[in-house]
């Protein structure tokens, strides 16, 4: 063990004496601190800006005057997606997916206003995050740290002096080992501390925040054995380095990028043009409610009069328009829940695949952890779109109601000049609609979803101490 701590504290020694390494560390700690606070800072303004947003649009919803309330479904109603807490520290595809959706009848629209639609190309390539400084730069600080760890001893020919005096080949290698870990610590030490600060907020869950911790702790160590590995196994530090800077190129730049696309190209996902023509084919072949002699609702009309029992819709208790507003919304609604179906399935297809790609790339697997675990990854998106749906179904459903049961017939077919103002109904309805409230997923949710991803950073992490083992006796049969 001594001859551990010697080795550890020689290997940092050396590092400090390398000025270009130290300015690395500091510039790199100086990074992740103001990526912590920029991070935090623009979440927390997104947060307001959308619960502002949320607020205007209650009221604007509630301020309407009296009217029909056909006119109100058309009339609409925006939500936006409110941000968990641990969205500061990766917001994975929120950028990409947009904030807000606006709900009406008869339609089923798609959530818009990305950061990525609004903001430069960069956005693109990754935000000042955390996670993205954990998950790109840091490895690359370790590896131009680590590179000459054992193949500078190899270079110099002080490896064999170094176990003639009684150094193991164990020693050596848990020396630079402790060494390098250290240094992987300081580095993510900031976010770390960021990452708890964000557990004191309203709404965060102390299990996923560990499964993110234990997530980056396996990510750093992960490196910490590769960069230690290759630096025993190649005998001159410009190769080590070289391969090094290889593998990080390959599976923190190339695979990432390049996986998402590959799996659009297996799996093409409709556009929206295309969705909305065939929606409306759909449509026409399922029903015209205006037409008198459309099949489907020649069938509901005439089951209508026979449960009430009665020969004419005028004589129905109730509006026969709205019952037609809610048998058509129910089926237009059934409808566009089967395409969201079909876009979801291709959806989980491409992340599948690019699942699979995770199998090669610990850091595509520590993203697909981190925003599982954050609840920012295409399910936490799915969520909301899911829930969106059902209150603008029921929403929706609402005042169709209130159009069958506030509403006459007589009035609302009439064509006289006080007709318009009979088919009004009180403003107060509107002021008694539900408000969107999203639900976010419970803790044990959001650990099921990251697992996946932790497991196979902690294979890699077991394949990396396996190699490590082997390379470690190698190293020893040197002598």
């Amino acid at each position: 063990m001594i001859a551990v701590r010697l080795i550890a504290r020689d290997e940092l020694r050396l590092m400090w004496r390398n000025r270009v390494a130290v300015t690395a560390v500091v510039l790199l700690l100086v990074l992740t601190l103001v990526a912590v606070v920029t991070s935090w800072t623009h979440q927390q303004g997104i947060a307001d800006a959308r619960a502002r947003h949320q607020a205007e649009a209650d009221h604007a919803f509630e301020a309407q005057p009296d009217r029909h309330p056909h006119r109100v479904v058309h009339y609409g109603h925006f939500i936006f997606r409110p941000l968990g807490p641990v969205a500061a520290f990766d917001p994975g595809v929120d950028a990409f997916t947009g904030n807000s959706m606006f709900l009406e009848g008869h339609r089923q629209n798609t959530a818009n206003f990305g950061d990525v639609r609004q903001s430069s190309l960069l956005v693109r390539f990754g935000q000042l995050t955390p996670a993205f400084v954990l998950q790109a730069v840091a490895p690359l600080l370790l590896v131009f740290l680590g590179y000459g760890a054992v193949a500078r001893e190899t270079e110099r020919g002080t490896l064999r002096p170094l176990m003639l005096q009684g150094a193991s080949a164990r020693a050596i290698v848990l020396g630079k080992l402790a060494a390098l870990g250290l240094v992987a610590v300081l580095v993510g030490l900031p976010a770390m501390i960021g990452l708890v600060l964000i557990a004191d907020q309203p709404g965060a869950h102390a299990g996923p925040m560990a499964v993110i911790a234990l997530a980056y702790a396996g990510y750093l160590a992960l490196w910490v054995v590769a960069i230690t590995v290759v630096s025993m196994l190649v005998r001159r530090r410009r190769d080590a380095l070289l391969a090094l800077l290889a593998v990080w190129a390959v599976t923190v730049v190339l695979l990432p990028r390049v996986a998402p696309d590959v799996a659009s190209q297996a799996y093409p996902l409709a556009n929206r043009l295309q969705t909305d023509v065939a929606i409306a084919r759909d449509l026409r072949r399922m029903g015209d409610s205006h037409n008198p002699d459309d099949p489907h609702f020649a069938a509901f009309k005439a089951s209508v009069l026979k449960r009430y029992g009665v020969t004419r819709v005028e004589d129905l208790p109730v509006n026969y328009k709205g019952l037609l507003a809610l048998e058509g919304e129910a089926m237009t609604s059934r409808l566009f829940d089967r395409y969201a179906s079909e876009s979801f399935a291709t959806h989980a297809a491409q992340n599948a695949l690019v699942a699979g790609v995770g199998l090669m790339s610990p850091t595509i697997a520590l993203k697909q952890a981190s925003m599982a675990a954050a609840g920012t990854d295409f399910a936490g998106h799915r969520r909301f779109l899911e829930q969106a749906e059902a209150y603008r179904y029921d929403l929706v459903q609402r005042l169709n109601r209130l159009q069958a049961e506030a509403v006459s017939y007589a009035d609302d077919t009439a064509r006289d000049a006080g007709a318009d103002r009979r088919k009004r109904i009180g403003a107060n309805n509107w002021q008694r609609m539900p408000e969107f409230a999203f639900a976010p997923p419970d803790a044990a949710t959001l650990v099921r979803a990251s697992l996946p991803g932790l497991g196979i950073i902690l294979g890699w992490l077991a394949l990396g101490l396996v190699a490590l083992a082997v390379a470690t006796r190698r190293l020893g049969a040197r002598r």
